[in-house]
């Protein structure tokens, strides 16, 4: 069994979705706090130098970090929870898979504690990254159609992001407003009956 190194509300709320979504058994760790000096952050810091969740630990101690990886390690054991190959939507499934790690959760990692990277234009670095982000889920909400999911009308991994990144700034209602297929999406994805513990957890 693995075990999912993570706090409630933070990102690795997508990697628990994604584990209820698979069925696959996994025991979670609560490390509420690792962000700040203490037993939660050591302990985290033991498995992963970064100090970020999600942190997954397979029985044999191998650890793999980054919500995208672990998204590709469960694709791999249970193919039904993403586009079989030859099909195009399993380009776009990768497509978007790194691009919401590498274009939208950076704007997190450096607008949520602008401080720690800049001295003087903290304000002004949150500003961009704010703007940043809105513009990519504009740009996401052009990609979509009139389906289900992010892929079409069957769930995949992928859609694990959408419940945690509407929770997040810039918050539902702007969410509702200027990408409501995103949010719609979301709303359908926490719907799902085996994600009930984890939304419930994550106050999703």
């Amino acid at each position: 069994m693995f075990t999912l190194y993570g706090a409630p509300g933070w990102g690795s709320a997508i990697s628990e979705l994604m584990f209820e979504l698979c069925g696959e058994p996994y025991h979670w760790v609560d490390v509420s706090g690792f962000d700040q000096p203490g037993e939660a952050r050591d302990r985290l810091l033991a498995l992963n130098p970064l100090g970020q969740v999600p942190t997954l630990q397979s029985e044999d101690g191998a650890v793999l970090t980054e919500s995208a990886a672990i998204a590709l390690m469960l694709a791999d054991r249970h193919p039904a929870l993403i586009p079989p190959p030859g099909d195009p939507q399993r380009m776009r499934f990768y497509h978007w898979l790194v691009w919401l790690v590498a274009a939208v959760y950076p704007t997190f990692t450096y607008g949520d504690y602008p401080q720690r990277w800049t001295a003087a234009g903290a304000q002004e670095l949150k500003q961009s990254t704010d703007a940043h982000r809105e513009a990519a889920y504009r740009w996401l909400e052009s990609q979509l159609g009139d389906s289900a999911f992010l892929l079409g009308d069957n769930i995949t991994l992928l859609d694990a992001y959408l419940p945690v990144l509407v929770r997040w700034q810039p918050r539902e209602a702007w969410f509702q407003a200027c990408a409501p297929k995103l949010w719609g999406i979301a709303q359908r994805v926490k719907a799902q009956k085996a994600l009930q513990s984890v939304v419930a957890r994550n106050q999703l």
